[in-house]
């Protein structure tokens, strides 16, 4: 149904015009004559006026700001909160255009096609191609290919199956703990970096991040050094040569990354066809029994060198020498292991039925240069071992051990986390990447450990220790193959080409994600590339640590390295997973159900075993690195808050920690200052005395907890944003002053109540201040009103009253910072009254600290009278001694004496000067009282005013009977001057009393101050710091005047001075 609106725009009018222009103008307009056609009125639903007018005006506002605009009507109630709480239907819009595409990918679009592109493209890949077969590709590599016959062979097919189980598991556990980090939430792309980063923090997302880098990098290196090592093979090259033509192989595929990612992509399922076809033709090839093998005795020869496998050979029905004695035989003398033993020739594959199984199933480790033999076959040894003929037998290269074999094996079960790191091309990653993972896993754990039983049960024990396949001419798993072997050269070559490409595309875009997340500044340079977004100087420096790898040139040398680096990602993923579940945070809500803290902590369990069983140097090592690169983001890092694993469990172990501190009260043993700063913010809301946060500092000795506090006077809606800049300049105060604590500031209504509410309540459980800190308020004596000198007092009497001790520093400015060093000097100790030791604790923590190092500590005690100063010296020494202080200790006399003029002229001046006080207060109440009532006479005269020149003569006499008005606002202020001045002169002739009319407690009190200050002066006029009992204030709130003047007198001449007063409880013992 239509709706008519009228707008009518209200004008204040002063002057009361009522010309015919301004009536016409403020006829009611129609919306049409403003907005000229229908549909921006349609338009209008969607404006609304400042601070919520709609509500309470009927009029509309003519301002179509669009910042202000909002959904609907009907949605009137909420249009204030529009920019901070947006409306459902726009939050669901902003998800349905999500997308989290690899980094680099929308940059690498956009400069290929010259221009910004506004649609956004969904991904269209599923589980299958999406997360199954990458995962089958870099599973499947270089290791099953290259070295699985040999571990089989050496280490025995019941070993082969321990080191196969044990490290499928550990990535069947690992890949159950990343399906349920992925599919808690969106896994924008990073894959495993981004998982743990997010999950355990910046700190150790950046050093398992860059393990994992580092682990990608030397696998790189691992593929290139298994693509050379198949030409070597083949063309029988010297093995030595590795170097150079890894060198040459690394150029080339870092060239083919450069020019062109999209190739190596489009690439990648050529090469899984000829791994899933080299697999095939493996399982095709067990019952081939045709290869044949040549031992001398029961040694096995090389295949290059044999034409015949017999010493005599019949040609032309003549028997002549074979090859073999020309290479056996030398100048008429011959190997005599050559002429003792017979050549055998046997099958390499005798079949699954041959019954070979037996004789694989048990290892055969030895050092290196051990001939390959054959067991309980026939052989006569040499007298003479002749090693120079040994380089025609096989023979170990290296020392083997099931130690070394289980690092050497484990890189063939990486790869589990390709799925992961492809999640922003995926369809539905929290479905794809469990599934496929999970699935891949099972799968190529399925073809290792079908492959161990095979090899074992079908080739010959001889062969499968043959890690090159020099008795075969081919690799072994290839003597295996049908219909021929090249099948397996030709799919493991370009298995390792592809997974070494896959390699160097992806470990400089892991290093550039963390190089832009900005958490390693030295890395800040990585992050930058070509304008397409691709990982220029990061493809550089990943080439560069890939040769490193290529330059040890042993497959062996180089699988434990990245074997390390892997092992420790896969903890640290199963680390994450755990915490997450233990520590049940709300967040944490995976898709994927079938977890458990236990499955993941027996994969971290197995992957830190792992580390240590493949090589514990290496582990050590690497945890080395990772722990370097932690420290290294803890103190240099950028400060990043991703709602991690470890912040919960922080907060999980303070409340457990906070409780506990509850349930009994605290031993004095476990006493330390746990401090409540107050400090002031001057105008521009900085801090007015930065000193104390150091000495603050120089205190934390007691490893005690701290809390800088300031008070702002007013209310908090109008101070909000003072106190966060005035909380902002603690912060960068303590962090220049190397305090570690906390800072706060509230706002209250009175510096007084700030105060008050601090002492109570700041703080948490057992971890509440137990100390307040503050400064002399120096500055008592110039102020005109005394809140600065009741405030002061207050604070004291409430941190008695709540059982804290208090410390107040005189000239704090004074005292040193945290870059000084005292030379010498000494801190005195002027113990007049017991309150619990803290006098005595606070010089032991304070020379702890390197400022006041040097500084050696005197404790002074005051005898009376009555006292035995030489007993009393002697039993202070041996508590001195008890409590583990190292102090001098002296005993100082004070007799009693006469009161002395002195004493008499200071409590005089006292006395005057609280009563002169007390009449300025006095007088200033009487002053604002003044000023009110002159503006109350003001007003009543304006109104009266108005009254008479706009009422009749009846309304003003009416007025009049209600104010009656005897004299003018000047007539009223000349009169109460008068009345003040002659009072002031009045009380100044009556302030002077004579002495004998003198208050004899502030008499006593007052010598007590004069006396200790002369004492004091003398002794510790030139120590560094002096420590002294704080007397408490009066508990007759009269007496509150005179208080601060006994303070004053008593420290009086003295540089710094530290006022301790305890909080009524022992902080220190005797005891151990």
């Amino acid at each position: 149904m239509p709706t008519n609106f009228t707008v009518v725009p209200v004008e204040d009018v002063e002057d009361g015009s009522n010309s015919p222009a301004a009536s016409e103008e403020n006829k009611p307009i129609s919306l049409g004559k403003i907005f000229q056609d229908q549909e921006n009125v349609d338009n209008l639903q969607e404006s609304h006026s400042d601070d919520g007018q709609q509500e309470s005006s009927p009029f509309i506002s003519l301002d179509n700001d669009e910042e202000q605009s909002y959904d609907g009507k009907n949605m009137a109630l909420y249009e204030e909160e529009m920019d901070s709480t947006p409306m459902v239907s726009s939050l669901l819009n902003k998800l349905a255009n999500y997308t989290n595409l690899t980094q680099g990918v929308r940059e690498h679009e956009e400069a290929e096609d010259g221009a910004t592109r506004v649609t956004v493209m969904v991904p269209q890949m599923g589980t299958f191609i999406g997360v199954y077969l990458p995962c089958m590709q870099n599973i499947l590599g270089v290791i099953l290919f290259l070295r699985l016959t040999w571990i089989v062979g050496t280490a025995g097919i019941l070993e082969s199956f321990a080191i196969v189980f044990m490290c499928c598991v550990c990535t069947f556990l690992t890949a159950i703990s990343m399906s349920a980090i992925a599919t808690n939430g969106v896994v924008p792309a990073g894959g495993s970096y981004y998982m743990i980063s997010r999950s355990l923090g910046p700190e150790f997302g950046g050093a398992v991040g860059l393990c994992f880098y580092l682990g990608t990098t030397f696998a790189g290196s691992l593929y290139i050094l298994g693509t050379i090592e198949i030409l070597l093979v083949l063309s029988l090259t010297m093995l030595n040569n590795i170097r150079v033509y890894g060198t040459c192989c690394l150029i080339l595929m870092a060239l083919v990354v450069f020019v062109g990612v999209k190739y190596v992509n489009k690439l990648a399922l050529v090469f899984l066809s000829c791994v899933i076809l080299s697999i095939m033709a493996t399982y095709a090839g067990v019952i081939k029994t045709l290869i044949p093998v040549c031992l001398l005795g029961n040694r096995s020869l090389r295949g290059e060198m044999i034409q015949s496998c017999s010493k005599m050979e019949v040609v032309k029905n003549v028997s002549v020498r074979t090859n073999l004695w020309d290479f056996f035989c030398t100048n008429e003398t011959c190997d005599e292991y050559f002429l003792l033993n017979n050549l055998t020739e046997i099958k390499a594959i005798p079949g699954l039925l041959s019954g070979i199984i037996k004789e694989n199933l048990w290892s055969h480790y030895g050092p290196a240069g051990t001939m390959i033999e054959k067991e309980n076959h026939y052989s006569v040894p040499a007298q003479v071992p002749s090693n120079d003929k040994n380089k025609y037998f096989v023979f170990n290269d290296i020392t083997t051990y099931f130690t070394l074999l289980v690092g050497i094996y484990f890189p063939s079960v990486t790869g589990i986390m390709a799925g992961s790191n492809r999640s922003g091309d995926l369809r539905d990653a929290q479905r794809s990447i469990p599934t496929g993972t999970i699935l891949a896993i099972l799968t190529t754990s399925f073809v290792y450990i079908s492959f161990v039983v095979l090899f074992g049960a079908c080739i010959e024990g001889v062969v499968l220790r043959d890690k090159f396949g020099y008795s075969v001419n081919n690799p072994v798993i290839g003597a295996l193959a049908w219909p021929s072997p090249s099948v397996i050269v030709i799919g493991s070559f370009f298995s390792c080409c592809g997974a070494g490409l896959q390699s160097l595309t992806g470990a400089p875009r892991l290093l550039q994600a963390i190089a832009r997340d900005g958490i390693i500044p030295f890395l800040h340079v990585f992050g930058h590339g070509k304008a397409n977004g691709e990982p220029t100087w990061a493809l550089l420096l990943t080439v560069g640590i890939c040769e490193i790898g290529i330059l040890i040139a042993s497959l062996e040398e180089v699988a434990p390295i990245l074997s390390m680096f892997f092992l420790m990602c896969y903890l640290f993923v199963n680390l994450a997973c755990a915490v997450q579940t233990l520590l049940r945070t709300p967040n944490w809500r995976p898709r994927f159900k079938f977890y458990h803290w236990t499955l993941s902590f027996l994969g971290m369990s197995l992957c830190l075993s792992l580390m240590f069983i493949c090589s514990w140097y290496y582990a050590l090592v690497a945890m080395l690195i990772a722990s370097c690169i932690y420290k290294y983001i803890e103190y240099r890092g950028a400060v990043k808050e991703w709602g991690d694993g470890i912040r919960g469990l922080s907060l999980n172990a303070a409340r457990y920690a906070l409780v506990r501190l509850e349930e009994v009260p605290l031993h004095t043993k476990n006493w330390r200052p746990q401090v409540l700063v107050l400090c002031k913010l001057d105008a521009d809301l900085s801090v007015k005395h930065p000193r104390l946060l150091s000495f603050t500092s120089q205190l934390k000795a007691g490893k005690g907890l701290t809390i800088v506090c300031s008070v702002l006077e007013g209310t908090y809606m109008n101070l909000k944003e003072n106190a966060k800049t005035g909380e902002q300049n603690l912060k960068q105060a303590m962090a220049a002053e190397k305090t570690k604590g906390f800072s706060h500031v509230i706002v209250s209504s009175s510096l007084r109540d700030g105060f008050s509410i601090l002492i109570q309540s700041a703080g948490l459980g057992g971890m509440k201040h137990n100390t307040v800190l503050m400064a002399w308020p120096a500055a008592w004596t110039q102020h005109r009103e005394s809140s600065a000198r009741r405030n002061f007092i207050e604070t004291v009497r409430e941190t008695t009253a709540a059982q804290q001790a208090l410390l107040v520093a005189k000239n704090i400015d004074s005292f040193p910072d945290n870059h000084e060093r005292l030379k010498e000097g000494t801190i005195d100790v002027w113990w007049i009254v017991h309150d619990g030791g803290l006098l005595m604790l606070l010089p032991f923590l304070l020379i702890q600290h390197k400022v006041w190092r040097k500084c050696k500590m005197r404790i002074f005690t005051v005898a009376q009278m009555d006292d035995n100063s030489i007993r009393m010296k002697k039993d202070l020494q041996k508590f001195v001694y008890e409590l583990r202080l190292d102090a001098e200790v002296e005993v100082v006399e004070m007799h009693e004496s006469d009161i002395s003029a002195f004493t008499y002229e200071k409590t005089l001046v006292m006395e005057q000067r609280s009563q002169m006080l007390k009449q300025m207060q006095l007088s200033r109440t009487e002053r604002e009282r003044e000023e009110q009532s002159a503006k109350l006479a003001q007003l009543i005269h304006d109104r009266n005013t108005a009254s008479h020149s706009s009422m009749s003569d009846k309304a003003a006499g009416a007025t009049s009977d209600h104010v009656h008005m005897t004299w003018t606002k000047d007539k009223l202020i000349n009169e109460r001057n008068k009345q003040r001045e002659g009072m002031a002169v009045k009380d100044m002739f009556n302030m002077r009393p004579e002495w004998e009319n003198l208050n004899q407690t502030n008499v006593r009190r007052m010598h007590t101050a004069v006396k200790l200050n002369e004492v004091v002066v003398r002794k510790s006029k030139d120590s560094e710091l002096v420590l002294l009992n704080m007397p408490g204030p009066p508990k007759n709130k009269k007496g509150d005047d005179n208080y601060m003047e006994f303070l004053e007198v008593l420290m009086e001449g003295l540089d710094r001075v530290l006022l301790v007063r305890g909080g009524g409880r022992e902080v220190i013992t005797i005891y151990s």
